[in-house]
């Protein structure tokens, strides 16, 4: 099946009588035949159901289509992105281990990594998205385990070079593991360029509608966790009847492990109803994306043309210092632009705040048409230092273009720019 088609079809075939639509399993509890029925589930997860901390139908249908259009063997939905991203990487290090990431990521991901998991002792490492083979090279240590990126920023909009962090990854025999949340499956898929782990936030355009939060991690199946810096994939795990996640589960062995320890720990699954209304986004998703760029295009060239913006990044620009990358890697741009106003914040804030079309919201890549100061929101947390490795300006506006109508868009951009 093509994307739209998976889009509709993907994670639940109904059989003969049932349902079309795929049903709201709205259930915490399952119920066997016997007590060595369900001594057989906790010796195997992959037998049948336990209890909805760890999964349930309807999630898994939802899990199965996201697979299906990052051409991953297995997925794990989770209740954020940020819990998507935090079970990423625990999966991999424990206390004492580290990781490489890229400094063109969200905020929130920033001080994830650079505080909250350095209470836990794991470190993380940054090094530019455009730095070169030698200083990527330069940051892995003996115990590095995993390095992170984003495939379009938010909302500095770098595009990854993904082939060239997942060669230098594999060089030293660690995953690459990709957010793909603004570019979406329908525009990038990670995989085909060397990533072995993709996580999303589905609150952003996989749901579309913003209902509900939501995450995603997606696992190729492909890295090789028995080349001997896994430990605790190949040797047995205490907490778990002493199994062998690579000798019993095979490509299936980072999701198993990610359910089976630190879903079963953390418990941060989403709820059957979350997952039916992210279903409902995804089955849209490959006809809103093509609008989403479309119209951000659109938007792009028309903020370039005012004398009352300094900057525009958009990579489905010409002349964008990501236009070639985004040709390389992306069906797309999506809806998101970043553009700097001059005069600083103050002229910022004029701006964002004489819209009535566009919503001052927390959020983006909706189906409406949002805008955000990141400076004082998504990156309030942020050093000055952090906010330029950010690719982050005062002026600096994050701009999600929504499906309405272009002319309707551009006319607020319009009145925002009388109110400077």
């Amino acid at each position: 099946m093509r994307d739209e088609t998976k889009c509709l079809h993907a994670g639940y075939t109904p059989k003969n009588t049932e349902p079309r639509v795929m049903p709201i399993v709205q259930s915490t509890t399952y119920v066997f035949d016997s007590t060595d029925d369900i001594g057989a589930v906790f010796d195997d997860p992959t037998k049948n159901l336990i209890y909805s901390r760890f999964a349930n139908p309807t999630v898994m249908a939802v899990e199965a289509k996201i697979a299906a259009l990052e051409g991953g063997a297995a997925a794990m939905c989770t209740s954020s992105g940020q819990a998507a991203s935090l079970l990423s990487i625990l999966n991999l290090c424990d206390a004492g281990d580290s990781f490489i990431s890229t400094t063109q990521i969200y905020g929130g991901t920033v001080n994830l990594f650079s505080y909250t998991l350095k209470k836990l002792g794991i470190e993380c490492v940054f090094v530019d998205a455009d730095a070169d083979a030698a200083t990527i090279d330069a940051a892995f240590k003996a115990n590095t385990k995993a390095v992170f990126g984003e495939t379009l920023a938010n909302p500095a909009l770098k595009v990854l070079d993904i082939e060239k962090f997942a060669k230098a990854a594999h060089a030293h025999g660690v995953p690459l593991i990709i957010d793909n949340t603004f570019a979406t499956p329908i525009l990038c898929k990670p995989f085909e360029y060397g990533a072995d782990i993709i996580v999303h936030s589905t609150s952003k355009y996989m749901d579309g509608h913003a209902l509900q939060v939501g995450g995603v991690i997606v696992d190729s199946g492909t890295f090789n966790w028995a080349n001997g810096r896994f430990p605790a994939f190949t040797e047995p795990d205490e907490s778990y009847h002493g199994i062998s996640y690579t000798e019993t589960y095979k490509e299936s062995a980072y999701i198993i492990k990610a359910r089976m320890q630190l879903m079963r720990d953390y418990g941060v699954y989403p709820s059957a109803h979350s997952a039916f209304l992210l279903n409902l986004g995804l089955e849209t998703l490959a006809l809103r994306m093509e609008r989403y760029c479309e119209n951000a295009l659109k938007v792009a060239r028309h903020l370039q043309k005012s004398d009352k913006v300094a900057s525009v990044t958009y990579p489905g620009l010409p002349g964008d210092s990501n236009y070639a990358l985004a040709q390389k890697y992306l069906k797309g741009s999506s809806g998101v632009i970043s553009f700097v106003i001059k005069g600083g914040k103050e002229n910022a804030v004029k701006f964002m705040d004489a819209l009535t079309l566009a919503s001052n919201e927390v959020h983006v890549a909706d189906i409406r048409t949002c805008v955000l100061h990141p400076a004082s929101a998504t990156h309030r947390q942020l050093t000055p230092q952090q906010l330029v490795a950010a690719g982050i300006e005062p002026g600096m506006i994050r701009f999600s273009v929504g499906l309405e109508n272009i002319d309707d868009i551009i006319e607020d951009i319009d009145r925002g720019f009388q109110a400077v």
